[in-house]
């Protein structure tokens, strides 16, 4: 829960770079969060299955966008990769499948252009 709550203090932070552990960890904990929230929205009522948003989930998939793009550029940096590789995205299928395995690759060991390796390990 500490690497969710680091990738969330760091919100608009685009420079920097990412651990994988913040980063998956930011990932599983705002997918468990966002299927508690819908799951609460069908309760209550607010759920609207044409959009697949409630209004809990909405104001917090609003609130956690510019975290996730942030936190996912960091760890691009970490990789030795520009941000702008998340507009790999936009291509189908192929576009996620690499992003994925830019986003599971270990970071590159030492300092990169984009700072200082978070693991703390100087090479």
């Amino acid at each position: 829960m500490n690497w969710y709550i680091t990738a969330v203090k760091k919100y608009a932070t685009f420079s920097g770079r990412a651990r994988r552990k913040e980063y998956w960890y930011f990932f599983l904990f705002n997918v468990l969060i966002s299927l508690s929230l819908s799951f609460v929205d069908s309760l209550t009522g607010s759920f609207d299955p044409d959009t697949g948003y409630g209004l809990l989930s909405g104001i917090y998939s609003l609130a956690l966008f510019i975290p996730g793009i942030a936190v996912s550029v960091r760890r691009l940096h970490d990789t030795g990769r520009t941000g702008w590789w998340l507009f790999i995205l936009l291509i189908p299928i192929i576009g996620v499948l690499v992003l994925l395995y830019f986003t599971v690759s270990d970071g590159n060991p030492g300092t990169n252009e984009y700072g200082a390796d978070p693991k703390g390990i100087a090479a």
